[in-house]
């Protein structure tokens, strides 16, 4: 059977009465069981999802389905589910149950998606290869000895691989755009505060964003469109009114749009990727679009601020795992102040003890103005950058990864190298704009390639109109 590329594929399939929901979930369980070797879910809800998909099935039968009838979905396993385990990958949380769902999943369910487990991710989010999982790193589909990207990777991986039609992953610095460039998907990260956090596990709370992972953008605009919105439970939610994004996928502009010189012409930046969109910018200029290079000379410092700035978020989230409330607890403890130490030192992977270790001390006393204090003067510096661009161009054009997909456990010692592989990312990430990761093609060895677009706040209607056009 060929994969299914798109929900509306799959509604006409059903309509046809040539395809049923619990058919196509029978499906996916094959598939998963198939690819198990790439170990993209942390569990497959085997049963919740068989009652879910029974009782839509009989709701499309009886012309009462929601938008996302017959849409089969991931979730990446720090978003909260009501009933189902939840554990961010970390032993800290290995086996927690949900006592409540978070918004976006109360909007899947309210439009009748069937939600088929949770997926492999880098641990509390805190990665950028699904390397730092307890559960073991997924694994890319174009080639097993190689990561997914993260640190959304086990999101990225089921939809390339065909074991879901969709997922939902977290995008911190890039955490959904980097898995879906690595495993040739779309990967779109709306607007911060487009989409509720409410119910999602904090790593960095001013940068956390849920966003899709999709094989089209008419999947992934419908499900912008449900899971947008105002949110009662998360004062950060933008009240604007949300776009029916479907249908203004129709709307085809030509565009002004900047490449970022400093990118492109970055030594970090892999030479088949550089060739690909070299090529892309022509095509966009034959299909009538206008093609500017201009400088963007803040590049250096977007890395370094956005460490500092995430780390010390994170060091503040994750403060509320102290074996006393929930998550992991160490039995032996004697006292208070060692149950706090036990408890994290056992619950907590390497690179999440790094990143909480690196957020206390920007945090401290003597460091707060030097570190913390300028990161948020470089951050205000390039959100003032990114909306003067956009006084001029409509989208922003850049890179999203220095390579290709690389080798599991290549760059899992040097925290610095996997660091930087966030330096194209990491911008909309800081200024809070929407991007989307588009597939380009493969190199040489058969790996995706893709390329980023950035646009003004809150224009993704924009940006997914544009997208569509760019692939089709």
């Amino acid at each position: 059977m060929k994969k299914y590329s798109s929900l509306k594929e799959i509604q006409t399939l059903i309509s046809q009465k040539q395809l049923t929901l619990p058919d196509l979930l029978a499906y996916y369980f094959k598939q998963i069981e198939n690819n198990e070797h790439l170990n993209a879910f942390n569990e497959v809800f085997f049963l919740s999802a068989e009652v879910q998909a029974k009782a839509v099935q009989q709701k499309i039968e009886n012309g009462t389905a929601g938008k996302l009838a017959g849409m089969v979905i991931g979730i990446k396993d720090n978003i909260c589910y009501e009933g189902h385990i939840v554990t961010a990958s970390s032993k800290m949380l290995d086996g927690f149950v949900s006592p409540y769902s978070s918004t976006v999943v109360q909007r899947l369910l309210q439009e009748d998606a069937v939600i088929i487990g949770r997926l492999n991710c880098d641990e509390f989010a805190m990665g950028g290869s699904n390397e730092t999982s307890y559960f073991g790193p997924a694994r890319n589909a174009a080639n097993p000895e190689l990561v997914p990207g993260g640190s959304s990777g086990g999101s990225a991986v089921a939809v390339q691989a065909d074991m879901c039609l969709s997922a939902l992953g977290t995008d911190t610095g890039g955490s959904v755009r980097q898995p879906a460039a690595f495993c040739g998907q779309i990967g779109l990260k709306p607007t911060y505060g487009r989409i509720s956090r409410y119910g999602v596990i904090a790593y960095a709370s001013s940068f956390d964003q849920v966003g899709p992972i999709t094989s089209s953008v008419e999947d992934a605009a419908l499900l912008l469109q449900v899971l947008a919105g105002a949110d009662d439970y998360d004062s950060t939610v933008s009240a604007l009114t949300v776009p029916d994004y479907p249908v203004l996928l129709n709307e085809q502009k030509k565009h002004k749009i900047a490449v970022l010189k400093e990118t492109i012409e970055s030594e970090a930046l892999d030479p088949e990727i550089k060739s690909a969109i070299l090529k892309s910018i022509e095509q966009l200029k034959a299909d009538g679009h206008t093609v500017e290079y201009v400088s963007f000379d803040l590049l250096d410092y977007l890395v370094p601020a956005y460490y500092i700035l995430t780390t010390a978020e994170a060091s503040s989230n994750l403060s509320r795992y102290d074996g006393v409330h929930y998550g992991h607890r160490n039995v032996e403890a004697k006292s208070l102040n060692e149950l706090y130490k036990l408890s994290r030192a056992e619950g907590f992977g390497e690179e999440v003890k790094r990143r909480i270790l690196l957020g206390t001390f920007v945090l401290s006393a003597g460091y707060y103005d030097a570190y913390y204090q300028k990161a948020q003067q470089v951050r205000r510096l390039i959100r003032e950058k990114m909306d003067a661009l956009f006084q001029e161009f409509d989208l922003i054009l850049s890179p999203v990864a220095p390579t290709a997909a690389f080798k599991i456990g290549d760059h899992l010692q040097d925290a610095l190298v996997m660091y930087m592989a966030d330096i194209f990312t990491v911008l909309p990430s800081l200024s809070g704009n929407p991007a989307i990761a588009l597939p380009i093609g493969n190199n040489a060895a058969g790996l995706p390639l893709s390329i980023q677009f950035t646009a003004k706040h809150f224009e993704e209607d924009k940006l997914l109109a544009f997208s569509q056009a760019f692939l089709s």
